[in-house]
């Protein structure tokens, strides 16, 4: 098993004794909740560099990082996609 870093072997054993013993459910609302958390951070991010940025362009800039120049393309092809 791959250990982190950042985080004691104990707290790591006891978060993941945590995690098991929630439900399914449970699990995968943690999991939307960090994707969404995520996600507002790297939003912020691209604000703080890019403070010209509209918001539509900081959510193209969002797509371009998350998923690449190319799907960024794809979904606005007559538009490029602003740098992250």
């Amino acid at each position: 098993m791959l250990l982190p870093h950042d985080t004691h072997p104990a707290a790591y054993e006891a978060q993941l004794r945590a995690y098991r013993q929630m439900t399914p459910n449970r699990r995968a609302e943690i999991a939307l909740e960090l994707s969404d958390t995520v996600r507002s951070i790297a939003r912020e991010g691209i604000r703080q560099r890019h403070p010209g940025y509209t918001p539509q362009d900081v959510s193209r800039a969002l797509v371009r990082l998350l998923y690449g120049a190319e799907a960024a393309r794809r979904v606005w092809p007559n538009i490029d996609a602003p740098v992250p």
